[in-house]
């Protein structure tokens, strides 16, 4: 970029907002000056989001930033601050529309993952890309994690031959009555309560995607219904499956198997994933907290066994948050491509929306496309 700091704006100021807000402000790299980065304007509906103390800070973000124009009107943020760049946190399934605007003025845009909630939004967020002049970056951040970036290494390399097999699970333990509940169900954030599981399938998509070079193409997904004796299930407020299981393939025959759940009272690690190649394996177990994450695998081309403790990266998702914003502040500063693509995006998200249609189908199998399709269409068959 010509101008020597970038300047950014943020939509949605909760608490990942605030986090990813403060990460790109604070930013700076070795061949950078540390104030290369302006946080000129945030926007919520909430304003008390910005003039109050919220969950995890000392002081409101109004001391935090003294210099940045809080807006609540988020097309007027666009018209007046002369932004270069916005981050866009608004809920998990309120995204599009936010970085379609950005993009119809060719200000960058870093969204939170997903995307897109619905195949139109897809067509018409991806038309607006494809007209822009500015960078879109997909927020997919478990792809940044370390433990992902080790997995891409050894499949690189060759030690496990061509993935032909994998499976994965993202359990989010929600306990009904206790704080972190509080925190990630019953305040705030709804759609944890409404998102069917499996359209919240990109942690789990993400990381195996990146490891394979074809798009997933058929899908057939089954629910549970829902078991735990949760508040809003018993007064009917919620009637979504507790979990969700989705058999997907691509176009080669690779089958991916993925569960995701609503309600669990299962205290477990957040990601786990298998995958079994033509010349070995490798199992990943997530745990909470830092206790780093464990890679078991084997490889006929390497050694018989191998067993990885790897830890996280700091700051944030096992550094996963910082590496997002470094890659694309470095995109806008270089002009070399190093962040995660929207259709990079897609790929991740998309199987979900088909996943929970073939579900409320009974688990029929479903075609799945994409806008670079010939055949793409914004309504299912």
């Amino acid at each position: 970029m010509k101008s020597e700091k970038i300047r950014i704006g943020i939509v949605g100021l909760g608490h990942r907002g605030r986090h990813v807000f403060r990460l790109a402000s604070e930013h700076g790299f070795s061949d950078m000056k540390n104030d290369f980065v302006e946080p000129v304007a945030a926007c919520d509906i909430r304003p008390e989001n910005w003039n109050e103390i919220r969950w995890g800070l000392q002081k409101p973000m109004k001391e935090i930033f003294p210099d940045t124009v809080f807006y609540s009107d988020y097309d007027k943020m666009l018209d007046e601050a002369g932004l270069d760049a916005v981050i866009v946190e608004t809920g998990a399934d309120n995204h599009a529309l936010f970085c379609k605007k950005a993009l119809d003025k060719n200000i960058h845009v870093l969204s939170d993952i997903p995307p897109v909630a619905s195949l139109v939004e897809a067509d018409f967020l991806w038309n607006a890309h494809l007209k822009s002049k500015a960078v879109f970056a997909t927020g997919a951040n478990v792809n940044e994690q370390k433990f992902v970036c080790t997995l891409r290494d050894i499949v690189d390399h060759g030690f496990i031959g061509k993935p032909f097999c994998m499976d994965a699970e993202y359990i989010h333990s929600v306990f009904p009555g206790t704080d972190e509940n509080k925190y990630m169900w019953e305040s705030g954030a709804e759609w944890r309560k409404l998102l069917s599981p499996i359209r919240y399938c990109t942690h789990s998509l993400g990381p195996l995607l990146s490891i394979l070079d074809e798009d997933l193409t058929k899908v057939s997904c089954f629910g549970t219904g829902h078991h735990a004796a949760a508040e809003e299930y018993q007064t009917g407020m919620c009637k979504k499956d507790d979990m969700q299981c989705a058999q997907f393939q691509t176009a080669s025959g690779v089958v991916i198997r993925v569960m995701r759940n609503g309600r669990t009272r299962a205290k477990i690690g957040h990601h786990s994933f298998r995958i079994f190649g033509t010349e070995g394996y490798i199992e990943i177990i997530g745990e909470r907290g830092s206790l780093g994450t464990t890679m078991r695998w084997n490889s006929t081309k390497f050694r018989p066994a191998e067993e990885l403790i790897v830890q996280p990266f700091p700051n944030g998702h096992g550094g996963a948050d910082y590496n997002l914003v470094t890659n694309f502040l470095q995109t806008l500063h270089t002009g070399e491509a190093k962040h995660i693509t929207l259709k990079d995006g897609l790929r991740m998200t998309l199987p979900g929306i088909y996943a929970e249609e073939s579900a409320n189908r009974g688990g029929e199998v479903m075609k799945i496309s994409y806008p670079w399709y010939s055949d793409w269409k914004v309504c299912f068959d």
